[in-house]
């Protein structure tokens, strides 16, 4: 429902301290942002009201959609289940290849133009049939306490929770995000310290923090999107290096999607991914025994699905977003060599 941008919504957050001279850290995210009265962080909803750090976004969002799941991109999360998708404004990299920077670079609070607790978005995830709520289109992190009611509410009422996130979070706070999160995809935006600093003005070592978090402390499921830049994060080293680290870490069950860029916000300059460098990058992981490789933002439907890693049988066909057949058995095991596949339905 509509909402007066005139009404200031402070929201209590408790991942801060306050420094001697008089500013406050926002403790949130590896960017620890230090604020005076009235000022907000690199987030742009987290501010310093009344000497504390207040979340501005509570309960407000940018707006809502029914997607299916495999859109998130989520391709073994209950395949083929529709999701309540929303965001809020802002986030806690400043990507120049951003192609969602309407959302997350706004400065507007009219962005934030739909009013909903989290009561109402799980009765309308169930009204529209959907299995799950994610949120996306900005990074979840930012509006941490939102989402983790809304999460919270949703367990309770038999809905799972879904974050699409870049993972820039600190220790402390991330044990509570994930806590009602089933599943996850992570945005591992490319592999080099380097690449972070220029193009996202952040670092890849509390990314990696992360993923390793989720691996070996929590049950939630995740897969990772890989966005391919021509001659930013596509070399064939860089690739190597991030799927060597990658099976090492989280292992070969992990789904992997190398995504096509298309030139967006800061970055004109740039010509979008052609499918020779996704395919390359599918080679190259699936030559360290990856089990599930995908190219996404591309209309390919050999790349799209999903392939028994024993006998190479198509198990899952997908068009796109659509699942055009799905050949598992009911426990998720290959009909035609009986090997599982990874799959969390």
């Amino acid at each position: 429902m509509p909402h007066d941008d005139s009404q200031d919504n402070f929201h209590k957050t408790y991942y801060w301290h306050r420094l001697d001279d008089g500013r406050v850290c926002c403790d949130l995210c590896p960017q620890h942002c230090t604020l005076r009265e009235g000022k907000r962080g690199n987030c742009y909803v987290r501010m310093c009201h009344q000497g504390e750090i207040s979340l501005v976004s509570y309960g407000r969002s940018s707006g809502f959609a029914i997607d299916p799941i495999e859109k998130k991109p989520l391709y073994h999360f209950y395949p083929g289940s529709q999701v309540l998708s929303f965001g809020t404004a802002g986030c806690n990299l400043s990507r120049d290849f951003c192609q969602n920077w309407r959302i997350s670079k706004s400065r507007e609070m009219a962005t934030l133009s739909c009013w909903a607790s989290p009561e109402e978005i799980v009765a309308n995830a169930k009204r529209y049939g959907c299995q799950s709520i994610a949120f996306t289109y900005n990074d979840p992190v930012i509006f941490m306490e939102y989402a983790v009611d809304v999460s919270r509410y949703a367990q309770s009422q038999g809905l799972k929770s879904v974050v699409v996130s870049a993972g820039y979070i600190c220790a402390q706070p991330r044990v509570e995000f994930f806590k009602y999160i089933d599943a996850a995809n992570i945005d591992l935006k490319g592999f080099t310290e380097s690449f972070y600093k220029k193009h996202c003005h952040g670092s890849l070592q509390p990314v990696l923090e992360t993923l390793q978090y989720l691996k070996k402390e929590t049950p939630v499921w995740f897969e990772l999107t890989n966005l391919l830049i021509p001659d930013e994060n596509d070399s064939d080293q860089e690739i190597h290096n991030m799927c060597a680290w990658i099976v090492a870490n989280l292992g070969v069950d992990i789904p992997l999607h190398f995504t096509a860029f298309h030139p967006d916000f800061k970055m004109l300059n740039k010509d979008k991914t052609g499918m020779a460098t996704l395919l390359r990058a599918r080679d190259i992981a699936m030559s360290y025994g990856m089990h599930y490789v995908y190219c996404g933002n591309v209309n390919d439907i050999e790349t799209n699905s999903t392939y028994c890693f024993k006998c190479h049988q198509p198990l899952i066909i997908r068009d796109r977003f659509m699942i055009t057949a799905n050949r598992l058995s009911d426990n998720n095991r290959c009909p035609f060599c009986g090997t599982a596949c990874a799959i969390n339905a």
